[in-house]
């Protein structure tokens, strides 16, 4: 026999009925109103002595009356995605930005080409068995910008991190030549000590993973300047791919 049960459905109006009352009750706490001044005031702002049993139009006029006494209303801050495959997508978007291939490095435009590749609404949320589809996308950027992300013939995750970092530092220098900033002769250490004000002993390839990331945000920087804070002058649009 069929059932006759109804699918349920979403109602924005209730959704914004519930968001407003906790944000009353928010406000109400915040303010230290007692039980018989909140009462009040809300009698004399919507006419009800409950806010289960006003409107929408209402309740948004009891917010606004209780912003006019002092109540700040912030907005609730997004919890960051902090699955493996976001932490990769995110080291990798902050180092595109260094590199110069995106010029917003902000979570909200992670979270955008995020939408697009992986066709959901957080990368919270994101099946962790198509992730691999984001860091590809996040990948042929670098590759289009001149930074080798293959390292199927190097053993080990932290020696292909670490090749990783350097072909990073090796893609910005190699910008920041191309661009007249640098002469060509210059090596790495000396850029480094000259544009960054960084000097180590030894060579650079075998700094540590925290000084390299130093010099690749530092570098990028001066790449920026160059550009006006775009991106290098290559594929402007990268962040709405």
């Amino acid at each position: 026999m069929a059932s006759t049960a109804k699918a349920a459905t979403f109602d924005p109006a209730a959704k914004e009925r519930r968001v407003m009352i906790a944000k009353i009750h928010v406000a109400k706490k915040e303010m230290a109103l007692g039980d018989d001044d909140y009462r009040a005031m809300l009698i004399r702002v919507t006419g009800r002595a409950s806010s289960a049993d006003c409107s929408p139009r209402e309740l948004r006029a009891m917010v606004e009356a209780m912003k006019a006494q002092g109540f700040r209303d912030k907005p609730r801050s997004r919890r960051v995605a902090d699955h493996p495959a976001a932490n990769k997508a995110r080291a990798m978007w902050i180092s595109l930005y260094h590199l110069g291939a995106i010029d917003n490095p902000a979570e909200e435009a992670l979270e955008a080409i995020a939408r697009r590749q992986l066709k959901v609404e957080r990368l919270q949320w994101a099946n962790q068995a198509v992730s691999y589809k984001l860091i590809e996308a996040l990948k042929a950027i670098a590759q289009r910008h001149g930074w080798d992300q293959r390292v199927g013939d190097i053993r080990g995750a932290d020696a292909q991190v670490r090749v990783l970092k350097l072909r990073l530092v090796d893609a910005i220098v190699a910008k920041l030549v191309s661009a007249g900033l640098v002469p060509v002769n210059w090596s790495t250490a000396q850029i480094a000590a000259r544009l960054a004000g960084m000097e180590r002993p030894g060579s650079y390839r075998w700094w540590d993973l925290g000084d390299l990331d130093l010099l690749a945000k530092a570098l990028g920087a001066k790449l920026r300047d160059s550009t006006g804070g775009q991106s290098g002058g290559l594929a402007p649009r990268e962040n709405e791919r």
